[in-house]
């Protein structure tokens, strides 16, 4: 199945299905909110099956993907992973920070839940010289998950596949690492793609709890990367896993993959502007490649091979706030 959320004048908008090839729209009838639907999965998606495949055969209403909101414009929870090797080994190496070596334990972090940004809304931000910066990924919303659960059964509570932009000012970063205590500053809200897709809607591309499709990002028009997303040292259902060792999940927990990366980047492309910087102090002696300014736009989506739409686009401009 596929979901989005239009806006009604309520903080969490109406939950609708949405055909497969994005082109039409119906209000889901079996749950009002994509809340309300993560907390009560097992009792509302079978009804919700039967209406999304109704409306695959005609129906509905043409579906904007940029008039949508976040599929989950608000959640209680959001952890964000670091589970792409080649991105945190090129990060070590070009700042000479421990690389966290230890292989048992993926490396993650809470940031912002309290909303995130509609698909295609601006983003404003304070300065250009906090160094603004993109980050595409992929991203799991999980059902409730009792502490303690291991990988295999925490794959079972994956409910639906998202895909995020991770917005990062690199500038305030290394000053709120030092300290020792985490990120708040440097993490603004995160924006979402229109679309949330159940993990059978990708067929073999669910492949060992990852999405293994490339993440098309383009920069002011200009093609910045296609990093496939299966390159994950850690897999989703070891995310959420790990995320759930000491605690459970509240239904509705978002987890996402970090930056995709691939060991290629100089050929694939990257996600993320400090990659490419990277890339090229350790090319060229210095970073040439500078980060956002006001007015940028930046762009990111993912298809089927066959060329089917998934997500739809993240499709951002980013402005003074």
């Amino acid at each position: 199945m596929k979901f989005a959320t239009l806006a009604n004048n309520t903080p969490d908008g109406r939950l609708h299905l949405v055909s497969r090839d994005l082109s039409r729209c119906a209000p889901a009838e079996a749950a009002p909110t994509l809340q309300a639907l993560i907390e009560n999965w097992d009792a509302l998606a079978p009804a919700l099956q039967t209406q999304y495949e109704a409306l695959n055969a005609g129906g509905g209403e043409p579906f904007d993907p940029a008039s949508a909101l976040a599929p989950l414009p608000r959640a209680w929870q959001w952890l964000d992973g670091s589970a792409y090797e080649s991105h945190g080994t090129l990060m070590a190496k070009v700042f000479g920070i421990d690389n966290h070596a230890d292989k048992e334990r993926p490396l993650m972090y809470q940031g912002l839940s309290d909303h995130f940004l509609a698909p295609c809304a601006d983003v404003p931000l304070p300065t250009e010289d906090d160094g603004i910066d993109f980050e595409g990924e992929f991203g799991v919303i999980c059902d409730a998950v009792p502490m303690g659960t291991d990988a295999a059964t925490a794959r079972g509570h994956i409910r639906l596949l998202v895909q995020i932009n991770d917005w990062s000012l690199r500038a305030v970063a290394p000053i709120e690492m030092r300290t020792g205590f985490g990120w708040v500053q440097a993490k603004p809200a995160c924006s979402m793609a229109p679309v949330a897709v159940t993990p059978d809607e990708l067929g073999d591309a669910w492949r060992d709890a990852r999405i293994d499709l490339p993440l098309v990002v383009d920069w002011n028009g200009e093609r910045f990367g296609a990093a496939g997303g299966y390159d994950m040292g850690f897999g989703f259902d070891q995310l959420v896993a790990h995320a759930a060792r000491t605690r459970k999940l509240v239904a509705g927990t978002v987890i996402g993959s970090g930056t995709v990366s691939n060991e290629n980047y100089r050929e694939i492309g990257s996600s993320c502007i400090a990659e490419r910087r990277g890339i090229e102090m350790l090319d060229e002696g210095a970073a040439r490649t500078g980060f956002m300014r006001f007015g940028d736009r930046v762009r990111m989506e993912c298809r089927m091979a066959d060329g089917t739409p998934l997500f739809g686009a993240i499709d951002q401009k980013v402005v003074k706030g």
